[in-house]
């Protein structure tokens, strides 16, 4: 992949990760004000709060990895492997890297890996 275009992806992985980054600290900032409120005043009420609490915390779970995604595809592109299949060594598509910046399998991989793993049913790009 010619630099130009290494650049281009770096730019797009740079402006996902400030966007994650600053999901995975408002997810982290509303289940602290979530403890934080002491207007509960029945069982229901806590429920409701512990729910949307675990809510709140799997939402960041979810933005951190994709910022450790993010963190790795950027570590491959100064190490001059973004863009390769880490399992079979060819060339990944550009559209689907347009599509998942992130992406470290080519589309075969990436499905062979989900149907050894059962999930062939689930949709992904």
């Amino acid at each position: 992949m010619d630099a130009d275009r290494l650049e281009h992806f770096r730019g797009i992985l740079t402006k996902q990760l400030r966007q994650h980054s600053e999901q995975v600290r408002d997810n982290q900032q509303a289940a602290l004000d979530m403890i934080a409120d002491d207007g509960v005043k029945d069982s229901v009420d806590m429920s409701l709060q512990d729910v949307n609490q675990e809510l709140q915390l799997r939402l960041g779970e979810r933005e951190s990895q994709a910022v450790a995604d993010i963190d790795q595809a950027l570590l491959r592109i100064e190490e001059g492997s973004y863009g390769v299949c880490q399992s079979c060594g060819k060339a990944i598509d550009e559209r689907r890297l347009e599509a998942v910046p992130t992406a470290r399998y080519d589309a075969a991989c990436q499905s062979r890996l989900e149907a050894e793993q059962g999930l062939d049913d689930i949709p992904t790009l």
